[in-house]
């Protein structure tokens, strides 16, 4: 089932069930996918729509950051939720050690040997691991191996 429908089918779900607050997060998501559609004049399909699933997580790590900095726990708690309900609709997580072997993959092709290489190395990463890891982490990981 193409993602689109599955979000869809979530806001239906969520209606029927009552649900609020899951409904309201649905709903959010469908907005961000049309507002996008609607800006490029164009259909999204599933990749991209986890391009737009993704960006809305980053977003509410980043909230959910400051809110624990502010002290502000049911901001915080409202955060978590939909970045649970976003995460239900994106593609498994890798693991640590299959980033691990990516990014050694990538270092290898690229023959990267500093940090100045770093750019080359994301380039070949990030679209074999967008949605399926957080890109801020890899990115210290890849600083790490390249000793920056």
């Amino acid at each position: 089932m193409p993602l689109k429908d599955r979000i869809q089918q979530a806001v239906k779900d969520a209606m029927r069930g009552g649900d609020k607050r899951r409904l309201g997060t649905a709903r959010l998501i469908t907005a961000a996918i049309k507002q996008r559609e609607v800006d490029e004049r164009i259909e999204l399909d599933d990749e991209q729509i986890v391009l737009v699933l993704d960006k809305m997580c980053k977003q509410r790590r980043e909230s959910l950051e400051q809110y624990r900095k502010a002290n502000r726990e049911d901001l915080a708690e409202q955060e978590e939720y939909e970045l649970g309900v976003l995460k239900e609709f994106l593609p498994e997580p890798l693991s640590d050690t299959e980033i691990d072997a990516l990014i050694d993959a990538a270092v290898s092709e690229t023959g990267a040997a500093g940090i100045k290489d770093m750019g080359k190395v994301m380039g070949i990463l990030k679209p074999q691991l967008q949605g399926r890891a957080d890109m801020g982490a890899v990115s210290a990981r890849i600083k790490a191996r390249l000793g920056g």
